[in-house]
């Protein structure tokens, strides 16, 4: 199992960014994908959610307007595009996977990737 996030990096308060995740060794269709960070110091936190089909998604306040969550389950990825960024959007990001749904809670997720950071600069 592998969940492989890519397009971090750094940007301007007011710029966007890309994330995407790639999964591998599990049946992508049939799992719920969340986006949790964690910024330093800090705990972590959810930021987004969908659930296997892509029909329903969750928004946490922070990410409410700013930033969409969607999948490709032809291509098994799973993509966060953030805008209007600020700097306290700055952390790691994770992509998680729990089976059958989505989930607010992190423990309840099976897989996680490794992480990208996004730093955000004012």
């Amino acid at each position: 199992v592998q969940l492989q996030a890519s397009g971090g990096g750094s940007v301007q308060a007011g710029g966007s960014l890309r994330l995407t995740c790639a999964a591998s060794g599990f049946i992508f269709r049939s799992y719920g994908m969340a986006w949790f960070r964690q910024a330093s110091g800090k705990e972590r936190e959810l930021v987004c959610a969908i659930n296997p089909s892509g029909i329903y998604t969750y928004y946490g306040d922070t990410a409410k307007g700013r930033f969409t969550i969607s999948r490709d389950n032809a291509k098994d990825t799973v993509t966060l595009q953030m805008n209007s960024l600020k700097p306290e959007d700055t952390a790691v990001y994770y992509c998680a996977g729990r089976k059958y749904a989505y989930s607010y809670y992190a423990s309840e997720y099976g897989y996680w990737g490794r992480g990208t950071l996004v730093t955000v600069s004012s």
